[in-house]
């Protein structure tokens, strides 16, 4: 009797393919039902057995609601631009798109052989031009739009264009660069066209500005916080700079209440949601200007403690702070430069995440106290970051931790912020009298009475005001790489103009090389054929550039996350060529009722998606505020290491047990290396690389003993295990069911795969009940017995309340323990192996689908309904009574539990096991309890 997976497995996923069993239909009677993994970006290593988790989970969830009845849209497609592919473009001169389309085939080849249900009838990928055609033509109607606090929504430009023509700008409460001036309405109609452009961009939602960013030489780009990793490169590990660069921004900062406010609305963790909170960072507070002496420079600081302001004795400002150059004296230049440039050297988180170092450097200026008038000193220091903030903190040595810190070091005043006097350096010692913290400062109604003081005393001298800050700074947009979506910008007099929607997509040009040029350009400065003819237009030479007709194009590209912020409307309708996505598909569809994908994402991508669908929502491009109703991260599948041990300073290796004692560098070892006995086959891995052709090992018994260790699965650590492998060994639909069997969905859980076995054997199990020996099939369409039954409705239960509770791991278990029962009670009926059939098809689906066709049917099992549980089947109608003589359990009898104790003692007494017992002895009582014991006593 053979359960051939092989042969099931290929066999369904052709059928699959060739029927579009799982395609959605835009217009359907049937409630919908939107499943979505994260945008896998297609890496040329192809999936690990970790990388599916998250689709399994979701592709469960998928089939389950097709099995209820649901419309269900589970589309996938593949975030095919970025870094990687131009780095390998760089090191073999290959161009990205061959690379893309071959790591795509692979993972496709994958994705298949695991029996996905996708609709790939929609596939999209970021880097194909009838994508970024729509991804060029949001970045436009951002450009063309700006936020209008008032009406809390972003409006299109030409109506503050109107306003302004007809109010000025004096009664605007728009979200705009700082140094915006007012203007009257008589100011505006007499600008320039140059002027009104150059205003209109302050206020823009996607702008040009000058901003500090995290500059790679190595890599040649700019890179965003999360593709940095203690201060270098993400990819290549290369050394990252702060530098200031004219970069395209995007006003996200406008929206930080609506995105904060909007996690109320959506079903997704706590943690998650507490994470984008920080992220957000909303703080209420004050903003009080500084006057710097001797100067016409004001510096305004942000602050949530207004009501300290006599405990100021230092001024401290980012090394970048514009102001820097312009107020250090010249004897303190020389120091100020040299530390501004290694400042440059440190990444922002690693400047944050620097809590022990204590640096900074007095520039010799000082600035005047708002009320005392004192002269403050000003410093700069690489704890205060410019990006943050206004990039100046006041400093309150008595109230704030760091602040305390760099005073005693650089031995600067500490004042009590009640007496304005000097406190002792037990400050934060936490003995009685001093003032420890901002938290213990003032608590209650006499904070708040406090804060509001302070503003009102502020704002009467004119030098601050109530203010609410948030840490979400705007998202610089540009990217110096070649592989990435064009920006559909040409520049006239060096102002930004775009492309018009029909002229729509831009398309990259062929380039040469895709480093940058020897002039420092980003790689599109090697295109040939890169300027705009505005008449034509079209891409022409750029030896026709005149700056009449014809001008330059942008040569910066939008970074990874501008595709992948708005993939999810796409897959609504992707092959409409006249909007991103039909009207009627977009109000189907609405939004992402389940998204899966890893916590690496809980900020960046989340909150750029959620900004963008904001933004759409408010031009009326959609009618949902927010992109994905509920979210789950799933955990990580972790791989077990393998380590070798090598003798410091020789080219010989000591077996684990050997190297107590012993001074020696553990080595990875490909884990394909070693057996489940953790055993090296030493020869394979002596052929794995050179320098061990001719190595040493000293083993135990013969045997080299490798070491294990649990971690990320990595390529980088040997210990990735192949899931082509797991299908071709034991099938996919062992696979799907071992990783949910591994643990909870949300949490790591590391891979063994000797593990595997015990889900193989149950499927094989599980083929084994609907067959007899000959391997034919063996059902009866009689009555099952009311056992059957009951193991069959209990089964029904426990699945379902497990998978809308994503609990799939008990639900595995739940399967094993059925299968066992109906086994050992040797059910062959239909009325229980049919519901059996369905209810395990989003588990294991192709075993399923063989099984359901050898029952009959000649439709996929996907269109048969879910079944329904039955209650009735639970409900015990019989009791097995322990018989007890005098305490002792000798038999049980299984009797009716509407038995009347009078019943039960008559029958019990007349059992032949009674009576052997009693041996003709009349028992001095028998006690009842009902539906629990029987004792005799005699």
């Amino acid at each position: 009797m053979r359960y051939d997976f092989n042969q099931i497995e290929k066999k369904w996923q052709e059928y699959w393919a060739k029927n579009q069993t799982f395609q959605a239909e835009n217009n359907s009677d049937k409630p919908k039902y939107y499943v979505l993994d994260m945008f896998p970006y297609p890496s040329g290593a192809g999936l690990h057995v970790g990388h599916p988790l998250g689709y399994i989970a979701s592709d469960i969830y998928a089939r389950y609601k097709r099995h209820k009845g649901f419309n269900v849209l589970h589309p996938q497609g593949y975030d095919s631009f970025g870094l990687p592919a131009e780095q390998y473009a760089i090191q073999t001169g290959q161009h990205p798109a061959l690379t893309t389309e071959a790591n795509i085939n692979r993972y496709r080849e994958q994705l298949d052989q695991i029996g996905f249900s996708f609709d790939w009838s929609r596939e999209v990928r970021t880097s194909e031009p009838n994508y970024y055609k729509w991804t060029q033509w949001i970045f436009i109607q951002l450009f063309d739009s700006w936020y209008d606090h008032d009406a809390e929504k972003a409006r299109p430009i030409s109506e503050l264009e109107e306003i302004f023509a007809s109010e000025g700008n004096s009664g605007v409460n728009a979200a705009c660069d700082a140094d915006v001036e007012l203007f009257s309405v008589s100011q505006w109609n007499s600008f320039s066209d140059e002027k009104k452009q150059k205003l209109l961009l302050k206020y823009r939602l996607t702008y040009l500005a000058e901003t500090e960013v995290n500059w790679c030489p190595q890599l040649g780009t700019v890179l965003a916080n999360d593709e940095i990793v203690n201060g270098v490169s993400e990819r290549g590990g290369y050394p990252v700079i702060r530098k200031k660069m004219t970069q395209w921004s995007m006003r996200i900062s406008a929206y930080a209440e609506r995105l904060l406010q909007g996690l109320n609305d959506i079903d997704w963790t706590e943690s998650l949601k507490e994470s984008q909170r920080n992220w957000i960072g909303k703080s209420v507070g004050a903003l009080v200007e500084f006057k710097v002496q001797n100067s016409k420079f004001k510096i305004p600081v942000f602050t949530t403690r207004p009501d300290t302001i006599y405990g100021v004795t230092f001024m401290t400002l980012a090394p970048e702070h514009e102001l820097v150059e312009k107020i250090t004296t010249p004897e303190h230049k020389e120091e100020v430069e040299a530390y501004v440039q290694a400042t440059a050297k440190r990444s922002e988180r690693e400047r944050m995440a620097d809590v022990k170092t204590i640096s900074g450097v007095f520039t010799g200026a000082y600035a005047e106290h708002p009320f005392t008038k004192e002269p403050v000193p000003i410093w700069i220091g690489d704890y205060v970051l410019a990006g943050y903030g206004t990039g100046a903190v006041m400093a309150v040595p008595c109230g704030d931790q760091r602040d305390y810190e760099f005073a005693k070091h650089f031995d600067l005043p500490i004042r009590n912020i009640f007496e304005n006097v000097d406190i002792s350096e037990e400050a934060f010692s936490g003995k009685e009298g001093t003032v420890i913290s901002n938290s213990e400062f003032l608590s209650g109604l006499e904070y708040k009475a406090a804060l509001q003081k302070a503003i009102l005393e502020l704002e009467r001298i004119g030098q601050g005001k109530g203010k609410t800050n948030y840490r979400l700074r705007d998202a610089v947009f540009s990217r110096q790489r070649y592989w990435g979506e064009p920006f559909p910008v040409y520049y006239v007099d060096g102002l930004p103009k775009m492309i018009e929607k029909e002229h729509l997509p831009l398309r990259l040009p062929e380039v040469e090389k895709y480093l940058p040029t020897e002039t420092g350009e980003p790689p599109l400065g090697n295109a040939t054929d890169w300027a705009w003819d505005a008449e034509k237009n079209e891409v022409v030479e750029n030896s026709k550039i005149d700056h009449k007709t014809v001008f330059p194009l942008e040569l910066n590209t939008m970074p990874g996350w501008a595709g992948s912020s708005w993939y999810l409307f796409r897959y609504m309708d992707p092959h409409n060529e006249e909007r991103f996505a039909s009207e009627k598909a977009l109000q189907y569809w609405e939004n992402v009722d389940l998204y899966i994908g890893g916590s690496e994402h809980a900020t960046g991508h989340l909150l750029y998606s959620r900004f963008w669908t904001n933004f759409l929502k408010d031009r009326g491009f959609l009618a949902v505020e927010e992109p994905f109703k509920k979210l789950i991260n799933q955990g990580m599948i972790l791989g077990t290491s393998a380590f070798v041990y090598r003798s410091e300073g020789e080219n010989k290796f000591l077996s684990k047990n050997l190297v107590e004692g012993k001074d020696v560098q553990p080595i990875h070892a490909d884990v394909s290396m070693v057996n489940s006995s953790d055993e090296l086959e030493i020869e394979a891995f002596k052929k794995w690389r050179p320098e061990f052709a001719d190595a040493e090992f000293i083993t135990e018994d013969g045997k080299y003993i490798v070491g294990r260790e649990v971690e990320k699965m990595s390529k980088s650590k040997y210990n990735v295990v192949n899931p082509d492998d797991i299908c071709d060994n034991y099938g996919a639909d062992t696979l799907r069911m071992y990783e949910m069997f591994l643990g909870p969905l949300e949490q790591a859980k590391p891979w063994n795969t000797a593990g595997i076995t015990g889900v193989h054997n149950f499927l094989k199990k599980l083929w084994k009940l609907y067959h007899n020996e000959d391997n034919n099939l063996n059902v009866s369409e009689g009555k099952a017995s009311a056992d059957s039954l009951k193991s069959l409705h209990k089964t029904i239960k426990k699945v379902t309340e497990d998978i809308e509770n994503f609990s799939f791991n008990t639900s595995v278990s739940t399967f094993m323990i059925c299968v066992n029962e109906l086994t050992s009670q040797k059910c062959h009926f239909r009325e229980v192996l049919e519901p059996l059939t369905v209810l395990i098809a989003p588990y294991a689906p192709h075993i399923a689908e063989e099984l359901w066709q050898k029952l009959g049917h000649d439709t996929s099992v996907t269109t048969a309904t879910y079944p329904v549980y039955e209650e009735k089947y639970l409900i015990e109608s019989t009791k097995e009574y322990p018989i007890s003589f005098n305490g002792k359990m000798r038999f049980t009898m299984e009797l009716p539990l509407d038995m009347s104790p009078q019943e039960i003692e008559k029958t019990v007494m007349a059992h032949e096991k009674t009576q052997q017992q009693l041996d003709g002895r009349t028992p001095k009582k028998v006690i009842i309890v009902p539906g629990k014991i029987v004792n005799i006593v005699g």
